[in-house]
């Protein structure tokens, strides 16, 4: 290492909503924090389109870090739409069940999700946060981590790794090599919606609740398997949205959905504004190869992704490694601040040292 580069105090790997947790808790404790995020742009799983959240979508109620979070930001939260009937479809059609046993109560955000990622990072300095900067290497040596980004070594004497351990284990370079058991574990946690596709379909209006229904079906046929409101406040930006697997995609997907859709909300499912598919297991800075075939769930919040790896410098943070929440907005909270107060404890140690 030359003399003159600079050794950050720590650099937080991913700016979705565990990674920017943690780097503006650490900057605020007076930290030199630099995040670096190979997309270009902040949220990862927060993600919309022309509003329209293509990944995480609510957040429900005892979820107190977000509910704190969206009252710093000033984000006015509104209800998700549940008034009306739900269907079902089976092969033997389209049955209407009274009342909405299918969503429950949650709270969604105006204008995406994704609101939450740009006002946290709005909390870094512009020098903190560095996007299309992909980390493809790690090494240890002594009491530095160094980490390998295109024709760049970035030096840190703390890591936060705020992506999905299986993303991490399949993109990286580990040249200290992980625990050969941990690394192992990593590659085979599920990716939270990394086998899943959203799609979401825009319509001039919210006609279904015209007709007395809610939004919200279940499909044993496919392909969208789970329907939902999608609609802004009172029904303005009026759409519906689903979840596929990802193996459904393919060609004709999209004029499948809209005849599924027909078929079970009427000939006004037909008039659609826009249609929008977010597969999330063809994110390269999401999911791995092989994704669609991790189902280990209760891997999830595994007890190895709680303590520091490679000589206690490195650290886990992402919706994946939670112990509480994991899969929602909540768990990747709770990952980035567990990873910060992690830091801030070996930090603290080292200076006493």
């Amino acid at each position: 290492m030359a003399p003159m580069d600079t050794v950050h105090d720590v650099i937080v790997v991913g700016a979705g909503p565990a990674g920017l947790t943690a780097a503006t808790l650490l900057h605020a404790a007076g930290l030199d924090t630099l995040c670096v995020e190979a997309r270009d742009r902040v949220g990862g799983r927060l993600a919309s389109i022309d509003g329209y959240d293509v990944g995480a979508t609510w957040f429900w109620n005892g979820e107190q870090r977000v509910t704190n979070l969206v009252a710093e930001l000033g984000i006015t939260a509104f209800d998700q739409h549940r008034h009306g009937d739900a269907l079902l479809q089976d092969h033997t059609g389209v049955q209407r069940f009274r009342g909405n046993p299918i969503d429950a109560p949650a709270y969604r955000f105006p204008t995406g999700a994704d609101t939450l990622a740009t006002g946290l990072a709005a909390r870094l300095p512009d020098a903190a946060l560095r996007l299309s900067t992909p980390v493809t290497g790690i090494r240890l040596d002594n009491d530095t981590v160094h980490l390998q980004t295109g024709s760049e070594v970035l030096h840190a004497r703390q890591v936060v790794l705020a992506v999905p351990p299986a993303l991490a284990v399949a993109r990286i370079t580990f040249d200290t090599p992980l625990d050969p058991d941990l690394a192992r574990l990593a590659a085979i946690i599920p990716v939270w919606m990394g086998a899943a596709a959203k799609v979401v379909v825009r319509y001039r209006a919210p006609f279904w609740r015209t007709a007395g229904l809610a939004g919200a079906a279940i499909s044993r046929t496919g392909p969208l398997r789970e329907i939902h409101d999608m609609s802004g406040p009172d029904g303005t930006r009026a759409a519906l949205f689903g979840f596929a697997h990802a193996t459904d995609i393919g060609p004709g997907f999209e004029q499948t959905v809209t005849a599924q859709l027909t078929a079970m909300f009427g000939p006004p499912a037909a008039e659609i504004e826009a249609l929008h598919v977010q597969n999330w297991s063809a994110e390269q800075w999401t999911s791995p190869a092989g994704a669609t075939q991790q189902n280990n769930y209760g891997l999830f919040g595994h007890p190895r992704f709680q303590q520091p790896t490679l000589g206690g410098r490195l650290h886990w943070a992402s919706t994946e490694t939670a112990p509480d929440y994991t899969g929602h907005i909540e768990g990747a909270l709770y990952a980035g601040q567990q990873a910060a107060n992690a830091v801030l404890t070996a930090a603290t140690a080292t200076k006493i040292g």
